[in-house]
């Protein structure tokens, strides 16, 4: 049996969604668990060094982040067309109650970040996942002046389209990676007993 794993799922066209995924990637291994990091593919994606994700990746994962560029308030169509292919996962429910997470990233301060990740839920709470975000205990979401919600991890590029983050930014994503990670351990145990 292979070593539990957290999958990392993210669709990123600039950067700023991978800088989160990593980040997030950070703060599981931080919780000693694998971070597995996977990516959907179209002509324009601009992060193909990473590995495609397949239906053995969700189905074997004991926790998931998500992430996505916003796109209109929503996910990218390749993450959605995604979770579209899933329907055997549904229907079996291979996924329910596992831990879920999610993050984005925007070029504006309004441009739509908190309801991505709102829309970004729609799937993973209809596999009947357990949707976890950053609770205000976390000190950085009272000091971040850019990304950052209490529904997830989040990056504002600003008009620059910077994809570097914020040291408030990094420090949410890893809270969350390290907060998914351990639940994921938790209920892992659960499961197992």
């Amino acid at each position: 049996m292979s070593q539990p794993f957290v999958l990392v799922l993210f669709y990123s066209r600039h950067g700023s969604v991978l800088n989160l995924a990593k980040s997030i990637a950070k703060g599981i291994e931080q919780a000693g668990v694998e971070a597995r990091i996977r990516t959907v593919i179209d002509s324009d994606d601009h992060c193909s060094d990473y590995p495609a994700v397949d239906t053995d990746d969700v189905k074997n994962c004991i926790g998931l982040a998500m992430g996505s560029p916003c796109h209109f308030g929503m996910m990218s169509s390749s993450l959605k067309k995604f979770w579209e292919s899933t329907s055997n996962h549904w229907i079996s429910g291979e996924l329910i109650d596992k831990p879920a997470a999610v993050f984005t990233s925007s070029s504006s301060l309004h441009g739509g970040n908190e309801s991505t990740l709102l829309s970004m839920s729609l799937p993973l709470l209809h596999h009947g996942m357990m949707l976890l975000g950053v609770p205000y205990s976390e000190p950085e979401l009272h000091k971040t002046e850019s990304g950052g919600t209490p529904y997830g991890a989040s990056h504002v590029s600003g008009l620059s389209l910077s994809n570097e983050l914020s040291e408030s930014e990094k420090r949410i994503a890893i809270a969350l990676g390290t907060r998914l990670a351990n639940t994921a351990k938790l209920m892992n145990t659960n499961q197992a007993t």
